[in-house]
């Protein structure tokens, strides 16, 4: 019996792949078959830390956000789509009644659940299961020729949109950004789609590198080699996605005169401290980017229309060895994307 296995986090180092009996979908739901799903960094973290920033672990959670599979089953007053219909999930719930929602804001919604998210308790169960099941509004069907295992990067492409978004028009800028792993990457070829003339991707490690290049940079730089020439000087736009200080502030150091700084990558719990007089007399603008909303479509749209992201996943193992995939999507020496296959025993 296979049908209700998931992938559960208990907190700390502690993953399991177990048995869950999967509900059925109730009034307005839909009953997901999950084919593929994507290995994210936050999910790293609940498996590692036992946490997310300030959301912990209090109680045993199925992990994932990033899943794509087939229609299941209809819940009491659900049209469609049919049984059997290729479909991704986009993972948020906003509440539609706050402030930030009637703003068009919805990503920031405070009262947003999101699959597989601690923010909320009771938690939010994820998609790493066999049978997921989630408001229809959350279902999104493929667009023909779309295969399963390229739609399920439908989610981490749309913050990669929504971040080059808060950066505005990026045609014909120059932009560095900080950070080469899955989601940098995908920011990467965001950017070269919108038309951007130069993008420079700087890591600490040669491997995520080789992925950006592949994606569509002009140049990598490593980040420990601060005297490399390769560094460009007054670019238009930073995109900051590798979560780390020291890239906030070489993001910071290298945009122009009056440029924009995107903050994508969520940065250690607590305060950070970065160069504020650069900002102060460079009048530099800061802004923050932070999940997605409507971006969803339009990822989707971009895979199916050959967006070159593929050099992104570099792994892809059965739901048996959730645990190895882990452990690899951990290694940025060897992985990018690592996906777990629900369609294998």
């Amino acid at each position: 019996m296979t049908a209700g296995r998931a992938c559960v986090v208990h907190g700390a180092g502690d993953l399991r792949v177990e048995e869950r009996d999967p509900a059925g979908p109730g009034p307005g739901e839909v009953e997901i078959a999950v084919a593929y799903g994507g290995i994210c960094g936050s999910d790293l973290h609940y498996y590692h830390r036992g946490a997310v920033g300030d959301f912990t672990v209090r109680e045993p959670m199925v992990l994932g956000h990033e899943v794509a599979g087939h229609v299941a089953a209809l819940g009491a007053g659900v049209p469609g789509p049919a049984t059997g219909v290729p479909v991704a999930i986009h993972p948020a719930t906003p509440c539609d009644e706050c402030r930030e929602c009637r703003e068009g804001r919805r990503n920031v919604c405070a009262r947003s659940r999101y699959l597989g998210s601690a923010a909320h308790f009771p938690h939010v169960e994820g998609g790493f299961t066999r049978r997921l099941v989630v408001p229809a509004a959350q279902v999104r069907v493929l667009p023909p020729g779309l295969a399963l295992d390229r739609a399920v990067l439908a989610e981490p492409l749309s913050v990669a949109v929504h971040a080059v978004r808060r950066a505005g028009d990026v045609q014909g800028k120059r932009v560095l950004v900080t950070g080469a792993g899955p989601i940098g990457c995908l920011v990467v070829a965001v950017l070269r789609h919108a038309g951007a003339v130069e993008v420079v991707v700087s890591d600490l490690l040669p491997e995520p590198l080789k992925v950006a290049e592949l994606v569509g940079a002009t140049s990598t730089v490593r980040a420990g080699r601060p005297d490399d020439p390769a560094w460009p000087a007054d670019v238009d736009v930073a995109i900051e996605a590798s979560g780390a200080p020291a890239g906030l502030a070489t993001c910071v150091a290298r945009v122009r005169r009056g440029g924009t700084v995107v903050l994508l990558g969520l940065l250690p719990p607590g305060e950070t401290g970065f160069p504020g007089n650069v900002v102060v007399t460079r009048e530099i603008v800061l802004k923050g980017a932070f999940r997605f909303d409507t971006e969803f479509d339009d990822a989707l749209s971009l895979l199916a229309g050959g967006l070159p992201v593929d050099p992104v996943v570099t792994h892809r193992f059965p739901l048996a060895e959730a645990l190895t995939a882990f452990g690899t999507a951990g290694d940025r020496t060897v992985a990018s994307k690592v996906l777990l296959d629900f369609t294998t025993p």
